[in-house]
């Protein structure tokens, strides 16, 4: 058996209390290796990751959903191989200095053991497996190995997820049936080829997030979604070459799905993906009925006829994005209040084609509306403001900033009709004074947050909101209100 050493810069996570314990109990345990051998075909867990500076961050890899956070002291070599040490303990010793040396932490079970592994980070896992038998073995149990998170720009994302998945095979050939999440964040580097090994292997996936990864396609998506059927959240923001999520292997085929099948995904964010069009979204609304959160923040082609295939299909969705898609408008409000009572939350921010016609129909059809985010909406107006505090009278957090037409007047009808309140943006709203805010402050005691940067407010009128809501932030530009 050989171990293997997770070989980058900074790979030392200095706030962890457990490895810190490890380390004072097994540092006489510890053997320095010095003859290696570097292979890019024998499966290990471990990897080196390029640095080109070390004033850069290490590229971190962990596990339980644990992030690390480190900066790179030393340069690491410029190509991603797998690095494979002796076998921990190989090296000869006599039952006398074995007892001689016996550390305290040997006397602990191995559950207790585990306990503490399982606080550790997954390049902290693999150092740990260098340091007996014992510990190797127990670095490896697929208990702790339920999920893994990838970050870095430099970071081979396609090889680390190879070599990964091979050790975690190894009990259980061709199949890792322990991962249910992968984070890989940031990895620019990753490509469909990835992808394509972690759905193969990986049939129990549940959670898999690849923002920022712009080499992902069309085809890597099909693979993990036919392939890891028990897929829940999916994080494809900012993968620009994504236009469609389906169980069709071409994208152009609008079928409805196989057999009655459906994708199980109830989260999706595809923020960023610049490519997403109306036929696009028709299809991934068609095929993932169970949606729930859906994403769509800056997907700039979009327009009002594909919110109607939200509606139509998408009928549970509780939590949708809108931001910066500038195509939509009144029409498209008016199909998302098709989903109504299910509606929690709604951001629209910087749709100028939006006016109160629009927010109207949210108002009227989504009572239980908590969250609004109309920021930009430059046609909303205090008429707008009043059917929305009438008819959505658990709202919580609302953001109308930049909303030159609001006024007091709506501040008014808000905390007559929405006195719980907790969150309220005003930002740049030139006819707001202090007479809103005071009706604000006088009937929402929750209030936590109160925004009125670059307002023309007295400080009068924000002494009066300190003084009835303690708890309230104040965010604003007045110098003098201290």
């Amino acid at each position: 058996h050989n171990s293997v050493l997770v070989q980058a810069s900074g790979f030392v996570h200095k706030g962890s209390s457990s490895l810190s314990l490890l380390r004072l109990f097994k540092n006489n345990k510890t053997t320095k290796h010095k003859n290696s051998t570097r292979t890019l075909s024998t499966p290990s867990p471990g990897l080196i990751l390029p640095s080109k500076s070390s004033s850069l961050s290490s590229p971190a890899l962990s596990s339980n959903g644990h992030e690390t956070n480190s900066s790179s002291s030393s340069s690491a070599p410029a190509e991603t191989v797998a690095v494979i040490h002796p076998q921990p303990g190989s090296h000869t010793r006599s039952r006398q200095s074995k007892a001689h040396h016996l550390a305290p932490i040997d006397l602990l079970p191995d559950h207790t053991l585990l306990q503490i592994f399982s606080r550790l980070s997954t390049n902290q896992l693999c150092r740990c497996a260098r340091v007996c038998r014992r510990w190797y073995n127990l670095a490896w149990d697929p208990r702790l190995w339920v999920s893994v998170r990838l970050t870095g720009e430099l970071l081979h994302a396609d090889r680390a997820i190879r070599v990964l998945t091979h050790r975690l095979c190894q009990d259980t050939p061709n199949v890792c049936l322990t991962l249910e999440t992968v984070v890989v964040n940031g990895c620019k580097r990753l490509t469909d080829r990835g992808l394509h090994v972690l759905a193969q292997c990986c049939p129990e996936l549940r959670r898999l997030e690849v923002a920022g990864c712009y080499n992902i396609s069309n085809g890597a998506v099909f693979e993990v979604v036919t392939r890891c059927p028990n897929l829940e959240h999916l994080n494809l923001s900012g993968c620009s070459k994504v236009t469609c999520i389906s169980l069709t292997q071409e994208a152009s085929l609008q079928l409805s799905p196989l057999h009655g099948q459906q994708i199980s995904i109830h989260y999706l964010d595809m923020t960023d993906c610049f490519s997403l069009e109306d036929e696009g979204l028709r299809t991934i609304a068609a095929h993932c009925p169970r949606l729930t959160h859906l994403y769509l923040r800056r997907c700039v082609r979009l327009t009002d006829e594909a919110l109607r295939h939200l509606a139509l299909y998408c009928s549970s969705i509780r939590e949708l994005s809108l931001s910066d898609c500038r195509l939509v408008g009144d029409f498209g409000l008016r199909e998302v209040a098709r989903l109504e009572g299910c509606l929690r939350y709604l951001s629209v921010a910087h749709c100028t084609r939006i006016t109160d016609v629009g927010v109207r129909y949210v108002a009227r059809y989504c009572p239980r509306l908590r969250y609004l985010n109309a920021r930009g909406c430059e046609g909303l107006t205090d008429h707008g403001l009043g059917h929305l505090a009438r008819s959505c009278p658990k709202l919580k957090s609302l953001d109308v900033g930049k909303c030159p037409l609001v006024s007091d007047s709506g501040l008014e009808q808000l905390a007559m009709y929405c006195q719980g309140l907790r969150r309220v943006s005003l930002r740049a709203c030139e006819s707001v004074s202090g007479r809103g805010l005071k009706a604000l402050a006088a009937n929402c005691c929750e209030l936590q947050l109160l925004n009125v940067q670059d307002c023309e407010v007295s400080p009068e009128a924000l002494r009066f909101v300190r003084r009835h809501c303690r708890r309230c932030v104040i965010e604003h530009t007045n110098p003098a209100f201290y």
